[in-house]
């Protein structure tokens, strides 16, 4: 091996990397929007709008290239999403309205989509022989650093720097050169490669993984809809609803969610991913039931709980939900029956995000909040039933928590 490329050990961690990059872009925008709308005089659902049109993206990246590392490698995948990351987050620094935040959004989603699955994949290719499962928990930790670093490197940043619409995003282009570097030393190729020369087609899911395939989405899906009610409306609901008006508060209660999810994913690496999806489910349906409370009681205190529950509640999800994916999908097929997750989880939190940003600006916020947290309660019941049926049909190996926004 070049000295000009880095060995297991380096790769590895610079996969993890790209992973974080994937939530804190997704996320970086989240505290904008409430600026966004007094600037430019914005509706909810405007708002919601610019964050939909970022999974809405994804989707669209994920049906056309969702197998394409597999067939070209992981790094140069990978080296394509983060220039068109870097392309969407300059748009928003020198953005001047609404057009272009979203051209900015479409580019991140080009970014997202290219990305996830290959550094999710990448994670599993370069973890030690015998220790794959670690993958999962370390996808999960690195996605919770994005979120944290989004929320309150943003904002500090929008509260008390100068600039608070543009010096966000200056300080994410720098740290996603820095990854973009990093990632030119990984190695051009893997031994996960499909054979053949790569052209589009729809991604197919192998007959005998398509069960473990659907509970495993459904479970990602649950975990992703908890986020955009968080990275779509929580800055709104915690300065309109709760009545919060400091940006860096607001951003550190958003933060404790993904904080909360970070912490659980140390002692949760030990579980199986039907039992994490199980935990999980029911955190779910305990965070949103007290955010509906706390939204209704004007109460900061109910809303951090709620944060802190649907924290533990999308770690456990999506841990449980690619743990069990990694532990049952062939090498040669991983790259694409991952981004076939991931653009199901996509699609379902773009649909969301339009949805509740219509019933915000229609009928208020406060029935926007009842609405989308009926909705994560019915997709973590059926997560947690399919979790039942065929996570543990069979043994499996221990799951580790482990890709937005």
């Amino acid at each position: 091996m070049s000295h000009h490329t880095f060995g297991r050990r380096a790769s590895f961690w610079t996969a993890a990397a790209v992973v974080a990059h994937t939530l804190w872009t997704s996320a970086a925008p989240a505290m904008t929007y409430p600026l966004y709308a007094s600037e430019w005089g914005l509706t909810p659902l405007a708002t919601t709008t610019i964050f939909a049109v970022y999974p809405i993206a994804v989707v669209l990246i994920l049906v056309c290239f969702g197998d394409i590392s597999d067939y070209i490698g992981r790094r140069r995948t990978m080296l394509y999403g983060l220039a068109a990351s870097l392309i969407g987050v300059l748009l928003f620094a020198v953005a001047r309205d609404l057009a272009w935040v979203l051209v900015g959004r479409v580019f991140m989603g080009i970014g997202v989509g290219l990305s996830a699955g290959p550094s999710a994949a990448a994670l599993v290719e370069f973890s030690k022989p015998g220790d794959e499962q670690k993958a999962s928990a370390i996808t999960t930790l690195s996605q919770v650093s994005g979120l944290i670093c989004a929320a309150l490197i943003g904002g500090f940043l929008i509260q008390y720097a100068p600039l608070p619409t543009r010096l966000n995003f200056v300080v994410l282009m720098v740290v996603l050169a820095a990854v973009f570097a990093a990632t030119w030393f990984l190695p051009r190729h893997t031994s996960a490669e499909a054979p053949g020369r790569w052209r589009m087609k729809p991604i197919v899911i192998p007959r005998e993984l398509r069960k473990i395939f659907a509970a495993s989405t459904v479970a990602v899906t649950a975990s992703y809809a908890m986020g955009t009610i968080n990275l779509s409306l929580g800055a709104q609901i915690a300065h309109d609803v709760i009545g919060s008006q400091n940006v860096l508060v607001n951003g550190a209660t958003i933060a404790l969610f993904a904080l909360a999810g970070g912490i659980v994913a140390i002692p949760g690496r030990k579980l199986r991913s039907g039992t994490a999806i199980l935990i999980g489910g029911t955190s779910s349906v305990l965070s949103v039931g007290l955010l509906v409370f706390a939204a209704g009681q004007h109460s900061l205190g109910l809303f951090t709980m709620s944060l802190v529950l649907g924290g533990i509640a999308y770690s456990l999800l999506f841990a449980g939900g690619l743990g069990l994916l990694n532990s049952n999908a062939p090498a040669h097929h991983r790259g694409g029956t991952l981004s076939a997750l991931f653009l199901v989880a996509y699609l379902g939190q773009g649909i969301a995000a339009l949805l509740l940003g219509e019933i915000a600006t229609v009928d208020g916020l406060k029935f926007a909040v009842d609405v989308a947290s009926a909705m994560v309660a019915g997709l973590s019941f059926c997560a947690m039933l399919l979790s039942v049926l065929y996570a543990f049909a069979k043994p499996a190996s221990p799951n580790v928590i482990g890709n937005s926004p």
